[in-house]
């Protein structure tokens, strides 16, 4: 793969999106790709915008995605999916978590969250959508909507080739391994 690939993650903080991305990150290193990826916490601890960049290809120079550069978005939070939106390339892909978290301006009733978000995004870009947090709540632990997302985004990327179990099964600790593989499976399930 000569091609560099841009993927973004955005979300809110304690959502694992660090975990979704080094899972990715270490399985496509694993599948010898050259592999830069860039952490943005911000206010993570508060409930605050988290960010990841990961670029792979056969050589890749900065672990920076500008805008209009990233061939996928992958927004654990729907409204963090706007705020992002204009990163993604014209014929990229967004896959979204049909989630709210409302940020502190809107629980200080100083302004409303956006309606429509999915919608919107709909309309503007080529979106694959899911509720990631209620399969999560089915399997029993909140926690794993993040790796709910890593397979869709895996299926949507058509990169299922890579050993992804044995990657979660080296990055998470032992008695959290079944759930996530379960986890994974069913993000992949939810993607066409």
């Amino acid at each position: 793969m000569a091609e560099v690939k841009n993927i973004l993650f955005v979300g809110v903080g304690g959502q694992g999106i660090i975990l979704a991305s080094k899972i990715l990150s270490r399985g496509l290193i694993d599948a010898g790709y050259d592999v830069k990826m860039s952490e943005v916490h911000g206010m993570a601890q508060r409930g605050g915008s988290v960010t990841t960049q990961i670029r792979y290809g056969q050589k890749v120079y900065s672990p920076i995605i500008g805008v209009g550069q990233a061939d996928v978005i992958v927004s654990f939070e729907k409204m963090e999916a706007m705020r992002w939106i204009e990163y993604l390339k014209p014929k990229g892909k967004l896959v979204v978590n049909d989630y709210m978290i409302p940020p502190a301006p809107v629980l200080s009733g100083k302004v409303e969250y956006p309606k429509e978000i999915i919608e919107d995004l709909q309309s503007k870009v080529n979106t694959i959508s899911i509720k990631a947090a209620e399969e999560a709540k089915k399997l029993g632990n909140i926690k794993t909507l993040n790796i709910i997302m890593l397979g869709a985004l895996i299926k949507a990327m058509g990169i299922d080739e890579i050993d992804w179990e044995k990657v979660i099964g080296e990055e998470v600790k032992d008695i959290y391994v079944d759930i996530n593989i379960k986890a994974f499976n069913v993000g992949k399930m939810l993607v066409d």
